[in-house]
């Protein structure tokens, strides 16, 4: 097992040179969606691991939060207690946001933390059980308006329609700005329709299929658009390069480009007036080889499985792997698919091998390797 994880990891390293290519020049970088601490579904985001991952990649800040944490009772007192002190170890590169539970005293708790130098709130509907209607949240949008801080909310699976109820909000309180996290995937058309084109509402990028990042690019202006990853979900290089690259196949231009990446979210974070949004750059239709869709219908079949900590009973990486055996003008990519595609299926295979301590790891490896092979499949030609 070690063998093929160090080669996974080295194949996943080689396309940091791939990321810097495709970056701006001397591009800034803010990341718009960051956690630390432990979750209750085991993943854990760890300070000196972030710093590490901000170095290399040359992200400047991020707006960070803690996780679905084991001790968030009562009201997420403890690790935003964390997030604080987090936020005073960086120096201010990572801007703290307080969480709340709208079940635990949130308006106290919001405003202890942004008394303490909290500079946003964090909400999740999913993993706190409310819906969007609920009125124990113009509360929180109110005090946000008040504190002139913005608003991140889960905007990702597992959601029923959110669109109308946080359009009301919204309408209500338009001093609040707000931040849909996961590109608001979960009720984009709606979601879509309701703020597209609106100053003050943008929506992250910190999703898994480069699908989704196109017709969110399709929907909303760039001036809406904020680079995230979502750490430790979102790891490099894979989340700079969904971002970057459909960007491109969008039609961004540098400007845009450079204000997804890090003038959007500086403004946010500096408390300054939104830029006013531009036509939204994408395409409503997507076409590519045959060969190219395949493979990524076989990935996306693969990843609940990696996940949900499944085998790859149904043989997924092989008909993907089969798929890469065609050609029709894309032997290059298809290469580089086929070589990431080949070390994923020897490592996922390993993996009920690995010693329990390694096996997060491990996963995350395996689920790069098929992530970035699933970038390249879907943005085939986004390069100038």
């Amino acid at each position: 097992m070690d063998e093929a994880f160090d080669r996974a990891q080295e194949l996943i390293a080689t396309y940091d040179d791939e990321l810097r290519r495709d970056l701006p020049e001397n591009a800034e970088i803010f990341d718009a969606h960051v956690h630390l601490g432990n979750d209750i579904d085991g993943q854990v985001g760890v300070y000196d691991e972030l710093e590490r991952i901000l170095d290399r990649y040359g992200i400047s800040r991020a707006f960070m939060f803690c996780m679905d944490e084991p001790d968030r009772h009562p009201g997420f007192r403890a690790p935003n207690d964390r997030s604080l002190e987090h936020a005073k170890r960086s120096e201010g590169r990572l801007i703290p946001f307080v969480r709340l539970d709208l079940a635990e005293k949130p308006i106290e708790e919001a405003e202890r933390c942004l008394d303490l130098g909290a500079r946003g709130i964090k909400l999740h509907p999913r993993a706190q059980r409310f819906l969007l209607n609920d009125e124990r949240l113009a509360p929180v949008f109110a005090l946000a308006a008040e504190r002139r801080v913005p608003i991140l909310i889960h905007g990702g699976r597992g959601l029923p329609p959110i669109a109308d109820h946080l359009a009301r909000l919204v309408d209500a309180y338009p001093e609040a700005q707000l931040i849909i996290a996961h590109g608001g995937i979960a009720d984009l058309a709606a979601l879509a329709g309701r703020f597209a084109g609106k100053a003050g509402v943008f929506f992250d990028t910190s999703v898994w299929s480069p699908v989704d990042l196109l017709d969110i690019f399709n929907h909303v202006s760039p001036e809406q658009v904020l680079y995230a990853s979502d750490y430790p979900y979102g790891r490099q290089p894979s989340s700079l390069l969904i971002a970057v690259r459909t960007a491109k196949l969008s039609g961004l231009d540098e400007e845009q480009l450079r204000n997804m990446l890090a003038g959007n979210a500086m403004r946010i974070a500096a408390g300054e007036a939104p830029l006013e949004p531009t036509p939204a750059r994408g395409s409503d239709t997507f076409a590519q080889p045959m060969a190219l869709a395949r493979i990524h219908q076989y990935l996306s079949m693969a990843t609940p499985l990696l996940w949900t900590w499944q085998s790859d009973t149904v043989g997924v990486i092989g008909l993907a792997l089969n798929a890469s055996a065609e050609r029709n003008g894309q032997g290059g990519d298809l290469e580089r698919i086929r070589e990431l595609l080949t070390v994923a299926q020897e490592t996922w295979r390993r993996l009920p091998d690995v010693a329990e301590e390694d096996r997060m790891l491990a996963r995350r490896t395996t689920f790069g390797l098929i992530h970035i092979a699933d970038i390249l499949a879907v943005t085939s030609g986004a390069h100038d």
